[in-house]
């Protein structure tokens, strides 16, 4: 997802809002791997796993510094200050990844129910149908 994206910057030069939800899990595959997967996320028509609902949108790559640091812009048209963050070190046993993604957004934040809603969408993205593909 290079075009149009500005996958070229680092996380300096793209602003950050406050960080309200974060998560860690460890993932089968290596760093690399899952930062191109997560980079280009509608590329491997046979293992796909970025199912968007009603109101999403593919998210655009607006930081990064491969293989351990991504930044997507909002899943969410009605919330574009929403960002999401992936850091992407290798595990202890120098295979797979410790996967942490960390939600950052402007103020107003949402209440306890829809952060909850947030984090669940976040996580059945990313800690269960990406990490499922590696499964495969």
């Amino acid at each position: 997802m290079v075009d149009g994206n500005r996958a070229g910057q680092n996380s300096a030069d793209v602003a950050s809002g406050m960080d309200v939800l974060t998560r860690r899990r460890n993932q089968p595959a290596p760093p690399h791997v899952i930062f191109e997967a997560l980079t280009n996320p509608e590329q491997d028509p046979i293992r796909p796993w970025l199912f968007l609902e009603d109101g999403e949108r593919v998210p655009l790559v607006v930081a990064s510094d491969p293989p351990g640091l991504l930044v997507w812009s909002s899943l969410w048209p009605e919330r574009p200050d929403i960002r999401i963050r992936f850091e992407l070190p290798f595990d202890e046993s120098g295979q797979g990844t410790d996967l942490r993604w960390t939600l950052e957004m402007d103020e107003p934040v949402p209440d306890a129910v829809e952060l909850r809603r947030l984090r669940q969408r976040i996580n059945r993205l990313i800690n269960g149908n990406l990490r499922d593909t590696f499964d495969q």
